[in-house]
């Protein structure tokens, strides 16, 4: 993968406001392939006391997003299947990572998981991306 497509990519989502909002932080990524970790927080349960979905589906959406478009044009979702597999609790460290099923020269195909420190699976997701031809516009 090309070190200046990583460098904006990562540089990126770590000054993007809503991954700040949420703490997820970059950890890998890779040409089809990235990984982000959050520390899930109070502040993201939902009225039960367990992690509200919305949290979860940002951090599979952050690794998503890196792993669509480190091959340095722009890529957005079209859909994403996301099955909840089993809580997670306040402190826990979560893990996303996003791996490239498949990629045409329009559509990719990806496959999410959502784990805990100790390796639990908490969501898997399947998602499709829409690859434009733009250039990233952050790389020149």
């Amino acid at each position: 993968m090309d070190d200046k497509i990583s460098d904006s990519i990562i540089k990126r989502v770590i000054d993007e406001p809503y991954a700040k909002k949420m703490g997820i932080e970059p950890v890998e990524l890779d040409a089809g392939y990235s990984k982000v970790k959050m520390i899930f927080n109070a502040d993201m349960e939902n009225m039960f006391g367990m992690a509200h979905g919305g949290a979860i589906f940002s951090l599979l959406d952050e690794a998503f997003e890196m792993a669509a478009n480190s091959h340095g044009t722009v890529a957005v979702a079209l859909s994403m299947n996301i099955t909840y597999i089993k809580p997670t609790s306040t402190g826990d460290v979560l893990y996303a990572e996003a791996r490239e099923v498949s990629r045409s020269g329009r559509i990719g195909t990806y496959e999410i998981n959502v784990k805990n420190e100790g390796d639990n699976i908490i969501a898997i997701c399947q998602a499709l991306a829409y690859r434009k031809r733009d250039k990233l516009p952050f790389l020149d």
